[in-house]
């Protein structure tokens, strides 16, 4: 049975490496290219297959949507059975990206809760939504959630041996990423069938709960302007948790169904 640090970070893995990659179309946001593709990712921890997850990324009217499914598989099921779904908005403020909304519907076993995150950006605020209580941060805007700093970073010129850092605001916390990129290269085999010299990332996320001040997790990216993630590897207290790109497809946007965001009551408080 996979312990619950373990199982945190498989479905942490899930949540952040399913990143899309670029794809050439019409009516894209000025800064996100990435509308209009899937992805599709497969799950280990060590030796043993554990799920999958999925990205789908549409164009909005005033922005994109990428929606995340993942998901354990029949025998993990029996264990602790997870169906999660992860939806991330965002919009351009000046060619810059700016996060709106950041929706985790969770499902883990016996366990469920729907979270909502607001990024009221033009108040530098930002509203967390559980349980029908809201309660407000103050956090300036340009701050991303976990999804869309990942996909900041491959919009990055990224260079070997730099280091960049990425406002979030995620789980009740504001804080930047750090994200390294090492020196070395490796060639990986791409879903495709093609070989693809990979540039070797390691981020750093400080979000209590789900990573620990130990864990390390490594991104195997495509070393082109793309910055496809082929690969990744988490180390954790039980072993390793890796991730391999198994499908990708694009196709022409379409526009996403959005809903009205919620609005905090008499129960809001600030912090």
């Amino acid at each position: 049975m996979v312990k619950r640090p373990a199982r945190r970070i498989v479905l942490a893995t899930l949540l952040l490496l399913s990143l899309p990659a670029t794809a050439m179309a019409d009516n894209k946001p000025a800064c996100m290219p990435y509308t209009g593709e899937h992805m599709s990712f497969n799950v280990g921890w060590e030796f043993i297959n554990a799920g999958s997850a999925t990205m789908d990324i549409a164009a909005t009217e005033h922005g994109w949507q990428a929606k995340t499914f993942a998901r354990t598989n029949e025998m993990l099921d029996l264990f602790k059975k997870v169906r999660d779904h992860i939806t991330a908005e965002g919009i351009c403020v000046n060619g810059h990206m700016q996060s709106t909304v950041f929706d985790a519907n969770l499902h883990e076993r016996k366990y469920t809760a729907q979270k909502r995150t607001e990024f009221l950006w033009q108040q530098n605020r930002v509203s967390y939504t559980q349980h029908q209580i809201s309660e407000f941060f103050d956090v300036p805007a340009g701050h991303l959630s976990v999804i869309d700093a990942f996909l900041a970073v491959r919009k990055l010129d990224l260079k070997a041996g730099e280091t960049y850092r990425i406002p979030i605001f995620d789980s009740r916390e504001r804080y930047e990423i750090e994200v390294n990129v090492q020196k070395r290269r490796e060639t990986l085999t791409a879903p495709w069938g093609e070989k693809v010299n990979c540039l070797i990332v390691t981020p750093k996320l400080k979000t209590a709960g789900i990573f620990t001040n130990r864990g390390e997790m490594t991104i195997w990216m495509s070393d082109d302007a793309r910055h496809i993630p082929i690969k990744m590897m988490a180390k954790i207290k039980f072993g390793r948790i890796f991730v391999h790109l198994t499908a990708y497809s694009s196709d022409t946007p379409v526009v996403a169904s959005t809903t009205p965001p919620i609005t905090a009551g008499n129960n809001g408080k600030q912090l």
